[in-house]
Order: structure tokens, then C-alpha cells, then sequence
């Protein structure tokens, strides 16, 4: 057997975490094994125990790189759109359309990982890493640093992009993305 070189563990265990964070948002933790994770990148399961210490070490690695993303995103918001306000309005429309609910992979971690992260009793250090995404996430939606108007807004949108995936397929998923929509932008909005 040939060893692997140290650059080429570190590049397999990045295509690791990239795959389970998409796969897990996508089809929920337990809807993913340890096999089917390192078929997909063309591994071996003896390879992740290699590379892992155990499938929650891979889960909070998983969430952390889907918090990474979201970040991405939302400075991308930030710099594509100018000022903060219009960043966030159109953060918005995007969570709440039809692209976002129908491509749960490279969607919203909050909405990806909640249903996994709530229903696991030992959850800890994914549900700390959980925690502080979503802390992240609502500051960035906040209206002003000292406000904690971003949690209730963080709350609605994964609660809509969930119900939306939810019922996707019927008149009721639409209903719910644009009322939705059209609740966060009234003046008064939850």
C-alpha cells in the first residue's frame, strides 16, 4: 500500500468536510453514512478514520465550513449591493425564492442543520458550533449592533425556507416564500 502524501490528506479531508457540509444540509445527517460520504469523493471509509476522529468530529467541521459559506455570502451581499439596508433586503429575496428551497446542499446552514441539531441530545460541540453561526447570521441581519431585531428575522426565515421545503411541489410552498417576503418588508415586519 502507498502512503499519501501530507498535502494529499489535507486536500482529502477539504473534500470531505465540502461534501458532508453539502450532503448534510441536503439530506440531514443520519440520511448520509460514513460510506456514502467518501464513496462520493472517491475514498475509502478506512480513509475517514484517517482523517477523523469520529462522524460528530466530521459534523461540527461540516458546520462550521457551511457557516464559512454563509459569511461568504453575506459579505458578498454586502459588497455587491453598496450599503448594509439594501445588502440585507436583498438577502431576503434570495433566502426566500424558489432557487434557495429547491437547493437545500449549498443552502442556509441554520435551516440545513437545525432539524439534526435539535434532535441530537449529545449534540455539544455541533450544537455550540450551530449556536454561533446562527448568532452571526442574525447580527449580520440586525439593524443596528446593539439590537437583537436580527434573531426574530433569522427565526422567520429558516421557519419559512423549512415549511417552503417542506411543502415544495405545492401552491402552499410559493404562499409561504412570498408572504413571507412581503411580511419582512412591510415597515412593521416580524
Amino acid at each position: 500500500m502507498s502512503r499519501v502524501s501530507q498535502a494529499q490528506a489535507l486536500e482529502n479531508r477539504r473534500r470531505a468536510v465540502a461534501a458532508a457540509s453539502q450532503l448534510f444540509r441536503e439530506r440531514g445527517v443520519n440520511g448520509i453514512s460514513v460510506a456514502d460520504l467518501m464513496k462520493s469523493i472517491g475514498l475509502t471509509t478506512g480513509g475517514f478514520y484517517k482523517q477523523f476522529a469520529s462522524k460528530e468530529a466530521l459534523i461540527t467541521e461540516a458546520a462550521q465550513a457551511a457557516f464559512g459559506d454563509l459569511d461568504v455570502l453575506l459579505e458578498a451581499f454586502d459588497t455587491a449591493q453598496g450599503d448594509h439596508d439594501t445588502a440585507r433586503g436583498a438577502l431576503v429575496d434570495f433566502y426566500l425564492s424558489a432557487e434557495h428551497r429547491d437547493q437545500p446542499g449549498t443552502g442556509c446552514p441554520a435551516a440545513g442543520f437545525a432539524g439534526d441539531t435539535a434532535r441530537e441530545p449529545t449534540a455539544g460541540e455541533v450544537r455550540e458550533t450551530y449556536a454561533a453561526g446562527v448568532e452571526k447570521f442574525a447580527a449580520w441581519l440586525s439593524t443596528d449592533a446593539n439590537a437583537d431585531d436580527g434573531l426574530p428575522m433569522v427565526a422567520t426565515l429558516v421557519g419559512a425556507i423549512l415549511l417552503a421545503r417542506a411543502t415544495a411541489g405545492t401552491g402552499l410552498s410559493e404562499k409561504i416564500l412570498e408572504s413571507t417576503r412581503k411580511a419582512l418588508a412591510a415597515p412593521d415586519g416580524p
